[in-house]
């Protein structure tokens, strides 16, 4: 008992010596994390015409009092759970952060085993930043876009809802024209919201539009950044814009003509510019010789 009594201080020094360490390690791995920043992750999910899917992720944090886009942020992204059979890709963000993936054709059995997925991008973090994981969960739904008399569209909204399509009432959808900078709204309106039967109906009011040489328009019904279903987007084509037939002037005349093609009123005002000029000067000849003569003795 005197031997272990003896032995008793030392060891209270190496145990006061451990949890200092530990407390101290602690210490610098929260002051470490308090310098890093939070990153703010958005993951959309988009369907184009009810063919494909892509996916993109967006990355921003916070620094001196706004928000700015986070470049170089690698993501890891899985589809329904954090496997190595159910990685969608591993996306670095670009100079906007944002990030964009397609889904992957072996993931097709594991997106058909269900209506609803969840979408998981996982960022391990970096000397700046702290790591985080992000989820969105998305519903499988399709866009239909029809057109009735009187150059009105009808865009429908349905989800698959046990192995039926369902329509879905009170979802906003955007009907727009498609032009090359951006989309026109068809009308005064720009979104309209679907009633009890997943419909929506949107009158034509853009007459006049150019439409090439066949009168051809591109009309785009979209769903943005919705809680449940993402982001859809349908494109139809209708011949209801303007026939836009190409004139040429090659073989008319004008200023950019050939020279065989020169405009008549040019023609005219060259030859009598021409003309004037030369009878000026052969009046002045015929002068200069009569002076001649009459300064001549007899």
């Amino acid at each position: 008992m005197k031997r272990l009594y003896n032995y008793l201080p030392v060891c209270v020094c190496v145990l006061a010596l451990l949890t200092i360490g530990e407390l101290t390690a602690a210490q610098e791995t929260t002051k470490q994390d308090s310098t890093r920043n939070d990153v703010l992750v958005t993951v959309g999910y988009h369907n184009v015409n009810n063919q494909w899917s892509y996916l993109s992720v967006h990355a921003k944090a916070k620094l001196n009092g706004k928000f700015q886009s986070v470049k170089g942020a690698k993501f890891h992204v899985y589809l329904d759970k954090d496997s190595a059979g159910t990685l969608v890709g591993d996306l670095v963000t670009d100079d906007k952060g944002d990030a964009v993936t397609t889904l992957k054709p072996s993931l097709k059995d594991q997106w058909k085993s269900g209506t609803t997925h969840t979408f998981i991008a996982l960022y391990d973090g970096d000397a700046h930043y702290n790591a985080s994981k992000t989820e969105a969960v998305v519903k499988e739904a399709r866009l239909k876009v029809d057109t009735a008399e009187g150059r009105n569209i009808v865009v429908s909204v349905e989800e698959l809802k046990d192995g039926a399509w369902t329509p879905v009432k009170a979802v906003e959808i955007k009907v727009a024209v498609k032009r090359l900078q951006s989309d026109m709204p068809v009308s005064d309106k720009e979104s309209f919201t679907t009633d009890s039967t997943g419909k929506i109906t949107a009158e034509f009011k853009r007459d006049g539009l150019p439409g090439g040489d066949k009168g051809l328009l591109t009309l785009i019904a979209k769903v943005e950044d919705n809680d449940t279903y993402g982001n859809l987007q349908v494109e139809k084509t209708v011949p209801w814009g303007a026939v836009l037939k190409p004139v040429s002037n090659f073989d008319e005349r004008s200023l950019w003509a050939a020279r065989f093609k020169t405009p008549v009123w040019l023609l005219l005002m060259e030859y009598f510019i021409f003309f004037s000029v030369w009878s000026v000067l052969i009046y002045l000849v015929f002068q200069i010789a009569r002076i001649k003569k009459a300064g001549m003795p007899g």
